[in-house]
């Protein structure tokens, strides 16, 4: 069987999370200690990167706007919270409650990704970004009117915090798996068919492909990571309140793809790291009064990174102080024999060497036995 050729690139953000766990677990594991601040953050973008991950897949590799993510994260907050809080007094607040809430979570979104997705995904463009944004508003007001013995009601769910020394480790675990499933799904088969309807509905469907299977699969699969991110939000928090899955948490998360590129699944992992932290420290930052400069700061820092990426007078500037030309660059450049040391058969360095002006002041006009030159004299 013929193995395909190795391609750093499609592997590059396994390594990079991959290397940040690894080392951040042997810390942990050897007693060391990190700030609670710190470790806040971590579990933040862990899920910030799982729900703009997972959003990418709808917006970025099928083209379709969808704008209730934060409602099928909802759903896996308030259901996995929820049976994380009725085993704990049974197995303990430990890795099994974890995982079974995980399940749980991830399962009842799936189911309402397809509940939803079946009648939605029949509809385009913005009649699709309002269905999806009706769910979402419908199950915060859901979950908020809910009785104080089941859901929590307006005041919210109460919901086990897993102990800060580990939760981020299992988040980071979690962001793995989700790239693992997400970019194994994109280049297989199914994923070249979903960029197909992408690109072109009309000659997908020509070619004998599902589309309503497809962008089924794509929707589900898609909420099924949100509910798991919505899981690790409950976890990471003592309550679980609708408020905070609302409009804004949606248009947000969009905000992450459409900044990391559409389709580009690293460009969704680099900003939804770069918002998640620019938004914890414009709130650490800006306190009492000045709370009120977050969200405009937030606007205009937002403003100008999409200027600077879509700009056309700014193209040239893009392309050549871009990080891959430049890391080119510094390849090329460490490569250049001009810049190669040590070389014991550099020409400055060989003892034997004839110089260059001996070598142009030689005649090599033929002559005959007699020594004239070929070019004088009788034939």
């Amino acid at each position: 069987m013929r193995m395909g050729k190795f391609k750093l690139n499609h592997y590059i953000n396994y390594i990079v999370i991959g290397a940040l766990t690894l080392s951040l677990t042997a810390v942990t594991l050897a007693g060391g200690r990190f700030d609670s601040s710190l470790l806040f953050l971590l579990e933040k973008i862990a899920i910030s990167i799982v729900l703009a991950v997972s959003l990418s897949l709808v917006v970025g590799f099928l083209g379709e706007l969808s704008l209730g993510h934060a409602g099928f994260m909802c759903v896996g907050a308030y259901l996995g919270g929820k049976v994380a809080a009725l085993l704990v007094p049974a197995l303990g607040n430990g890795p099994l409650t974890f995982l079974i809430s995980l399940v749980v979570g991830g399962a009842v979104a799936a189911v309402c990704g397809i509940i939803i997705g079946i009648p939605a995904l029949r509809l385009r463009g913005d009649y699709l970004a309002i269905v999806t944004l009706a769910f979402g508003e419908i199950v915060k007001s859901l979950f908020q009117n809910t009785s104080d013995e089941t859901f929590g009601g307006a005041l919210g769910l109460e919901t086990p915090r897993y102990d800060k020394k580990y939760l981020f480790i299992f988040a980071f675990v979690i962001v793995l798996i989700t790239l693992a499933a997400v970019q194994n799904f994109i280049r297989s088969k199914h994923g070249r068919a979903v960029t197909a309807i992408r690109d072109n509905e009309i000659a997908a469907r020509a070619t004998g492909i599902n589309v309503t299977k497809y962008k089924l699969l794509t929707f589900t699969l898609s909420a099924t990571f949100a509910g798991i991110a919505g899981v690790l939000y409950s976890f990471s928090n003592y309550t679980v309140q609708s408020a905070k899955f609302g409009y804004n948490y949606s248009i947000e998360i969009l905000v992450m793809v459409v900044l990391g590129g559409m389709g580009s699944i690293n460009g969704s992992i680099i900003a939804a790291t770069l918002i998640t932290f620019l938004n914890t420290k414009l709130a650490t930052i800006l306190t009492g009064d000045l709370a009120v400069l977050q969200n405009l700061l937030y606007a205009v820092i937002l403003i100008i990174i999409v200027i600077y990426n879509n700009a056309p007078a700014l193209k040239n500037f893009r392309e050549k102080y871009n990080l891959q030309n430049l890391l080119r660059k510094l390849l090329r450049h460490k490569h250049d024999p001009d810049h190669v040391k040590d070389d014991e058969a550099k020409w400055d360095v060989v003892p034997t060497k004839i110089e260059m002006n001996e070598i142009l002041s030689i005649d090599l006009t033929p002559q005959d036995k007699k020594g004239n030159t070929g070019n004088g004299g009788d034939k």
